[in-house]
């Protein structure tokens, strides 16, 4: 298939491309995969999200450009909305007129964290901030907007590029020997080598079984652990020179302008049954992404 990845420069967005680069469709056919990140496409322009869809005429459209500074998002509501629901719309419209699949990414923090198992796609959504708000709306107007959509529901995701917790813990963890990290709010980390392994897996399938299954789904890893937990994994395993004491303390001792789901693992079972592709536990990820990061250095 032709693919077309949007925010490509993010997490999600550059290890896709990697991925899909080396993927091959349902007749063993190498994907064609054109890669813009938000310089070459703003997704909250809707001219320009229908000018890119005309020219490349992707088969498919991977939307991994978001606004995702939770906190900030608080005081930037206006284009956060711009971003995270305005950008999908208009991806989502270009898609219907041109005839193309699109996949889009939101997050668990649609979620309130008030439950006490994994995530079903069914159970209801209770934003805690604006950045939830807006992602959700960024669903609700995918579905609105084209009939051919996929949309999955991500969480913790982290890597080897850009910002995140797992790269923050490393980089503390070099240079102090005590850190304080939350230990009573709990998910599931995704690495987006993982991550990008399974929607390969799903773009195997013929093009009309793929429309036949639109919809939402869960697409994480197994199991649940804690910030505190994922951290003091994250130096059991990584070769520092030096190991940091992991102090656990709680949410109300590390505030923080926006408020975060307690609980927010995601139940993948929807995802595994639809689409025939396993999920790994947690730590399989993290041992590979820490493998990679040892291959690069």
């Amino acid at each position: 298939m032709k693919l077309l990845v949007t925010g490509a420069n993010g997490q999600l967005g550059l290890a896709l491309t990697r991925t899909l680069r080396n993927a091959t469709d349902s007749r063993g056919t190498a994907h064609e995969v054109v890669a813009l990140d938000r310089a070459a496409l703003d997704i909250a322009d809707e001219s320009a999200c229908m000018a890119a869809v005309e020219l490349f005429k992707p088969d498919c459209v991977l939307n991994c450009a978001a606004y995702t500074a939770v906190d900030r998002a608080e005081t930037d509501r206006e284009l956060a909305f711009a971003i995270n629901e305005l950008g999908p719309a208009n991806l989502a419209k270009a898609c219907r007129m041109t005839g193309a699949l699109l996949v889009h990414f939101s997050t668990d923090y649609v979620f309130d964290g008030t439950g006490t198992r994994p995530y079903l796609e069914s159970d209801p959504v209770a934003p805690l901030g604006v950045y939830g708000e807006s992602k959700l709306a960024g669903e609700r107007a995918v579905a609105a907007n084209c009939v051919a959509h996929l949309i999955f529901r991500l969480s913790w995701v982290y890597s080897n590029d850009g910002a995140n917790f797992y790269k923050t813990m490393l980089r503390l963890g070099g240079e102090r020997d005590h850190l304080r990290v939350v230990a009573d709010q709990f998910g599931t980390p995704n690495f987006t080598g993982e991550l990008s392994d399974a929607i390969a897996r799903v773009l195997q399938l013929d093009r009309n079984v793929l429309r036949e299954r639109s919809g939402l789904y869960h697409l994480s890893a197994s199991g649940v652990t804690s910030w505190h937990q994922f951290a003091s994994e994250i130096f059991s395993l990584a070769q520092l020179s030096r190991r940091p004491r992991v102090e656990a303390i709680s949410t109300a001792e590390y505030p923080t302008p926006a408020r975060r789901p307690g609980y927010s693992a995601l139940d993948a079972s929807r995802f595994v049954t639809t689409f025939g592709v396993g999920v790994p536990d947690w730590r399989s990820g993290l041992q590979r992404c820490l493998a990679e990061r040892a291959m690069s250095a």
